[in-house]
C-alpha cells in the first residue's frame, strides 16, 4: 500500500466523490480511480461501492481509510521530527581525526564552539543588561533572548588508518578528517561528499644541529643517504620517502617505522635519524630541538579533507562544525 493511495481513499470517504478528491489533490479523476483500483487489488474485501453516480466507501473501505489516516498522521510526525533534527543547532556531532589532525585541530575546535555557546553581553539591548551582565543560557546553550545562538557539542575520536580506509569511517562518524597524497586515488565522491580543508606539504624534519639544517631547501639527493624514521606503509610520509628513493635512484635506509609524530619529533631531535613531518598539523608535536626544511624536486603535498555522507550535510549542527573546522584550519595555515 502506498501512502498516496491511502490518502485518496481517506479523501474519498470525507468528500464523497472521485471528482471532489481530484479537485482537492490537484490531480485528474482518472488518476484517483486508478490509484484506488490499485489499492483494491491488494485486499480481498471491497473498499468502494456505487451510490448513484458517485463512488463511496464500504464499511471495510472506511476501516482502511481510518487506519490510513493514522499512518498519514504518523508520517507527518516523522517528517516534523526529522526536520527538527536537521535544523537543531545544538545536536551532537561525532568526528574522527587522524592523529596529527586531532592534535592540531581538536582543542581549537572545542574552544571555538565553546565561544559560540557563550552568552554575549549586549549593551542596552533586550537580550543583555546595560551593566554588561547577561541573562542565563537555556539548557541548549542559547542565551535567553538571543534566538539562533549556541553551537553543537562534539564527540571526538582518533582513527589513524591507511588512506584507502578513510571513506568507510563515514559509516561510524558524522565527519571524518582524512588525508591523501596528490597522486593517490581520489575519494569516492559518488558515495561521500568532500570538503577540502588544506593542501599541506610534508617537510624534512632535522635536529637543529644537523649538518643539513643550515640549508633553506633540501633535495632527494641531499637526504637519501641519512637514516630515517618514517610512517608505516600506506601513510603519507612513507609514500613520500618511496618517491625520494626513486628520485635519488637508491634505496632509503629506514630505521624506525612510527606513525605518532610526537615520537618521530623526539627521535629526530636526537640527531640519530631524520624524518618527514607535516608543515602545519605537526606543530603540537614539535620541540625546540627540531627544524623543518622544505623538500624540493618532488611533490610532498597531501590533501586534508572532511569526508561526510550527503544526508549528514542536511543537519545544521554538522554544517556548523564543518565550518568551524575550516576556520580553525585556516588559522593554522595562515590562509
Amino acid at each position: 500500500m502506498e501512502l498516496h493511495q491511502l490518502q485518496m481513499l481517506r479523501e474519498l470517504g470525507e468528500l464523497g466523490s472521485v471528482k471532489a478528491v481530484a479537485e482537492t489533490l490537484s490531480v485528474t479523476s482518472s488518476a484517483v480511480s486508478q490509484q484506488i483500483s490499485l489499492l483494491q487489488r491488494q485486499v480481498d474485501t471491497p473498499l468502494t461501492r456505487k451510490d448513484g453516480r458517485n463512488l463511496v466507501l464500504t464499511e471495510a473501505g472506511q476501516v482502511l481509510a481510518d487506519a490510513g489516516a493514522d499512518v498519514i498522521n504518523a508520517m507527518a510526525k516523522a517528517h516534523a521530527a526529522i526536520g527538527a533534527y536537521q535544523s537543531d543547532r545544538h545536536g551532537s556531532v561525532s568526528i574522527s581525526g587522524f592523529h596529527s589532525a586531532g592534535q592540531a585541530l581538536f582543542a581549537p575546535l572545542v574552544s571555538r564552539l565553546a565561544q559560540m555557546r557563550a552568552p554575549s553581553s549586549g549593551a542596552g539591548t533586550d537580550g543583555g543588561r546595560t551593566d554588561g551582565s547577561t541573562d542565563a543560557a537555556d539548557d541548549g546553550g542559547t542565551p535567553a533572548g538571543l534566538p539562533g545562538c549556541g553551537a553543537p557539542r562534539v564527540r571526538l575520536s582518533d582513527e589513524d588508518v591507511a588512506q584507502h580506509d578513510f571513506p568507510a569511517l563515514c559509516a561510524k562518524y558524522d565527519l571524518v578528517l582524512a588525508h591523501r597524497m596528490d597522486h593517490s586515488p581520489p575519494w569516492p565522491e559518488q558515495q561521500i561528499k568532500v570538503i577540502p580543508l588544506a593542501h599541506e606539504p610534508l617537510d624534512v624534519a632535522l635536529a637543529i644541529d644537523h649538518p643539513l639544517a643550515g640549508k633553506e631547501t633540501l633535495t632527494p639527493a641531499d637526504v637519501v643517504n641519512y637514516p630515517w624514521v618514517t610512517s608505516r606503509s600506506g601513510y603519507s610520509p612513507a609514500d613520500v620517502l618511496v618517491a625520494v628513493g626513486a628520485m635519488a635512484s637508491m634505496p632509503v635506509n629506514v630505521v624506525h617505522r612510527i606513525n605518532d609524530y610526537s615520537t618521530v619529533a623526539a627521535l629526530v631531535s636526537t640527531g640519530d635519524v631524520i624524518g618527514l613531518l607535516p608543515r602545519y598539523t605537526s606543530s603540537p608535536a614539535l620541540n625546540s630541538g627540531v627544524a623543518l626544511r622544505p623538500l624540493a624536486g618532488i611533490n610532498t603535498k597531501r590533501r586534508i579533507d572532511l569526508l561526510v555522507r550527503p544526508e549528514n550535510l542536511k543537519r545544521e549542527s554538522v554544517m556548523m562544525v564543518a565550518k568551524a573546522l575550516a576556520e580553525v584550519m585556516a588559522e593554522l595555515t595562515g590562509d
